[in-house]
């Protein structure tokens, strides 16, 4: 199961820098006058609302996907290469279209109205803008083939959850520990974001199609 531990890794690194959601837990922490509140309310509902869909997974489809043989079942290589097809057709799109500043422009509007709501607010926006989106489906898919039990399924789910607001995260713990020195950084990372972060998506997401690709024709042929 080596090449099922690399797609669940891939799959939480590619939902840890997919760019809208990457943008947006940023901007949380730097459009505000008060970002550890906006951000922990925003980290919350994202974090929130995976892991319900964790707990949801675990209970609904379990161990289904694990298969007695080497090579996956096929209802699970055809949801494998449907998956590895999207994300690398999306990995293409996004080298070929450049980030839009008057798309950014817009979304840190929406975020300094965010920061400045009410925290029922701030998670609901949090659970839409921050949650992994459609790596949960592959990351349910991948966790299920590893044959768990119930607890280790949301043991794994929660460490996937962890691992795709890690940047929100971190940012949170950083400027409760040295808010000074943390908010120029965040400055700083926001412009990296804004200019290389489809560039940097598409490569992981070029992977992670690959592998999930190679094991869906593996189990079709196989």
């Amino acid at each position: 199961m080596i090449s099922i531990d690399v797609e669940i890794a891939l799959v939480g690194l590619a939902a840890m820098l997919e760019p809208a959601t990457l943008a947006s837990s940023l901007l949380a922490l730097v459009v505000g006058d008060r970002p550890v509140r906006a951000g922990s309310w925003f980290y919350l509902g994202g974090l929130g609302v995976t892991l319900v869909v964790g707990v949801l997974a675990a209970l609904v489809l379990g161990n289904t996907a694990a298969s007695d043989t080497s090579t996956p079942k096929t209802w699970v290589s055809i949801i494998s290469i449907v998956a590895g097809a999207t994300f690398v057709g999306y990995a293409v799109r996004l080298v070929r279209r450049p980030t839009d500043p008057a798309e950014m422009t817009r979304l840190a509007e929406r975020m300094h109205k965010v920061a400045a709501a009410p925290a029922p607010a701030i998670m609901a926006a949090g659970a839409a803008l921050a949650n992994p989106g459609i790596f949960m489906v592959v990351a349910a898919k991948s966790i299920s083939q590893l044959n768990p039990s119930t607890a280790q399924y949301l043991l794994d789910w929660t460490l996937f959850a962890v691992v795709a607001l890690l940047p929100l995260g971190a940012a949170l713990l950083m400027l409760l520990v040295a808010r000074e020195f943390t908010t120029p950084l965040l400055i700083v990372a926001r412009g990296f974001i804004e200019r290389h972060s489809h560039t940097i998506i598409a490569v992981v997401l070029l992977g992670l199609g690959a592998s999930l690709l190679r094991d869906g024709i593996a189990g079709i042929t196989g």
